[in-house]
C-alpha cells in the first residue's frame, strides 16, 4: 500500500517557475515507477512526466519538454516536477502517481499502468 501526497501547487505568472513534490508513505518507495499527470477542468486526463525507479531514466510529453524536469529522491520517498516558463495552458490540477509494473518509453503515458494516485495539487497560471 502506497499513499501519495502532491503540494507545491498555486497561481504563478505566465514565465514563472513552481516545483510539486509528491510524498509516499508505504514501503519500497524506490520498487515505484513514478509518474505526473494533469486535468485541466471539461479535458481528459494527461500525461506530464514519469521517471524510472532508481530515477535514471525520464519520459515527457511533448508539451512540456525542454520546460519541466521530473526527479526523485529515494531517500525522503519523494518525486519533484520542476516547472520552468509555465504557461497559462499549464494551468490544471496535477497528480502523481505510482506504478509497481516495469515502464519504459510510452507506457509511462498510460494511466492504467499506475495502481496508486494522489489527490492532486492545483496549478494556476494567469497570463
Amino acid at each position: 500500500q502506497v499513499q501519495l501526497v502532491e503540494s507545491g501547487g498555486g497561481l504563478v505568472q505566465a514565465g514563472g517557475s513552481l516545483r510539486l513534490s509528491c510524498a509516499a508513505s508505504g514501503r519500497s518507495f524506490s520498487s515505484y515507477y513514478m509518474g505526473w499527470f494533469r486535468q485541466a477542468p471539461g479535458k481528459e486526463r494527461e500525461f506530464v512526466a514519469g521517471i524510472s525507479r532508481g530515477g535514471t531514466s525520464t519520459y515527457y510529453a511533448d508539451s512540456v519538454k525542454g520546460r519541466f524536469t521530473i526527479s526523485r529522491d529515494n531517500a525522503k520517498n519523494t518525486v519533484y516536477l520542476q516547472m520552468n516558463n509555465l504557461k497559462p495552458g499549464d494551468t490544471a490540477l496535477y497528480y502523481c502517481a505510482a506504478a509497481s509494473k516495469v515502464l519504459y518509453g510510452g507506457s509511462y503515458s498510460l494511466g492504467s499502468n499506475y495502481y496508486y494516485w494522489g489527490q492532486g495539487t492545483q496549478v494556476t497560471v494567469s497570463s
